[in-house]
């Protein structure tokens, strides 16, 4: 009886600003400048027994992200509590092995464009993964270029905000052409990264991935990947311009995000790739939280 009770509390859970509720609970007021105007931004954590992976850089990016948007923040509470906020929201859920932590942070307050006040509220959700070590997708992704919303850089392009629609439209156009996953363009034609992801082309003993200047997310696994890379003796270019052509003249493409790890690419147009590097860097990966 009480493994039944157990399961049936099992992914119940979400912390909002504190407080421990069941999701069906979650009142958002009519307010809410989330809801009102995407007024806020998230960072997308995995997390293994219990260990967040990469929470320094993820906190850097937050805390960068924070005050581009002038969201007032108390950094001792990002880095201390935040964490605790996140074990109790796991014991709650009873998840124990690997997970995928959501912190949304936003505005709080009234107002119109003009808000009445920059204090932040926060959400914390937790969903389950199925493994804790990273996986290489076995089939590979069927890639293509989706090109009728550019993303270009700004002061915020490198970070998440909850304003997503160039990736959910690129999103839909993906499951409209019947693709894996779709690399986005800037306004130079330049491919910068996925819908949920950052983007290498490998040609030789050479890396290459958009610049962060170009519109790309600044992406934990993306640095993570580059560092492991230079460690292989592997020549990297992070500041690339990419364009069509150079998929096609590329040996290996890959996808990097930090909850999946990588991503390889088996086709674009009629252009067949390898996975040899994406397998060796996922091993790498794996020596890191293992």
């Amino acid at each position: 009886m009480k493994n039944e009770k157990e399961y049936k509390l099992k992914g119940q859970f979400v912390c909002f600003n504190g407080n421990f509720i069941r999701k069906n609970e979650l009142n958002i007021s009519l307010s809410n400048r989330a809801f009102k105007y995407g007024d806020g931004v998230f960072e997308t954590i995995k997390v293994v027994r219990k260990e967040p992976l990469f929470y320094t850089q993820h906190l850097n990016r937050l805390v960068f992200a924070l005050n581009t948007l002038k969201i007032n923040y108390n950094l001792e509470f990002l880095k201390v509590e935040m964490l605790q906020k996140i074990t109790r929201l796991l014991n709650a859920n009873k998840y124990f092995s690997a997970v995928r932590i959501r912190i949304t942070i936003y505005r709080n307050g009234e107002g119109l464009y003009t808000p009445e006040s920059n204090e932040m509220q926060y959400l914390i959700e937790a969903t389950e993964l199925d493994s804790e070590l990273y996986q290489l997708d076995k089939k590979g992704l069927k890639l293509g270029i989706y090109t009728e919303t550019k993303k270009n850089y700004s002061n915020f392009s490198s970070f998440k905000t909850i304003n997503s629609l160039p990736y959910i439209l690129a999103g839909i156009y993906k499951t409209e052409n019947n693709f894996d996953e779709c690399l986005l363009q800037n306004d130079n034609n330049e491919l910068i990264e996925g819908i949920s992801s950052n983007i290498f082309i490998l040609k030789g003993n050479s890396l290459f991935t958009p610049a962060i200047n170009a519109g790309c997310i600044k992406g934990i696994m993306r640095e993570i990947v580059v560092n492991i890379a230079l460690s292989k003796n592997i020549t990297v270019f992070d500041e690339a311009i990419i364009k069509e052509q150079d998929l096609l003249d590329a040996d290996e493409i890959f996808l990097t995000n930090v909850i999946y790890g990588i991503k390889w690419v088996v086709s674009f147009q009629k252009k067949r790739y390898y996975n040899k590097f994406a397998k060796n860097l996922t091993d790498e990966l794996n020596k890191l939280i293992s």
